[in-house]
């Protein structure tokens, strides 16, 4: 299966981002999981296979439980493959940051100089 094939399916991407906050196990998402997208146990467990399977997680027993993690390589590839792409969107970011940092500035600026002090 493709990166983009896994990443597409938005519960699969739900639970990279749990497991990007730190391991969890596969209780602990399927947890999650069911209350946000109403997925029973057995189809959360399908798409941590996936995970697994393509890469973007790993898994370790404890005991008898399962931990699972993100695995970033699989996510460093897709990273580099989009880096063809980012001129489209890196000038737009860059000129929405400037113009941010200068309305904060104009704001600092004008609690600074308080009230207009021409209207004495």
């Amino acid at each position: 299966m493709h990166a983009f094939e896994v990443l597409g399916d938005p519960v699969r991407r739900r639970i990279l981002e749990l497991l990007a906050e730190g391991e969890r196990t596969s209780g602990s998402v399927s947890e999650v999981i069911r209350a946000e997208f109403g997925i029973s146990q057995p189809g959360v467990s399908q798409h941590l296979k996936v995970l697994r399977e393509n890469g973007f997680a790993t898994v370790r027993p404890e005991g008898t439980r399962r931990l699972y993690a993100v695995n970033s390589e699989p996510l460093r590839d897709i990273d580099v493959w989009l880096d063809r792409f980012r001129r489209f969107w890196t000038p737009h970011l860059d000129a929405l940051a400037t113009e941010l940092a200068r309305g904060k500035r104009e704001r600092r600026e004008s609690r600074r100089d308080g009230p207009d002090s021409s209207e004495t």
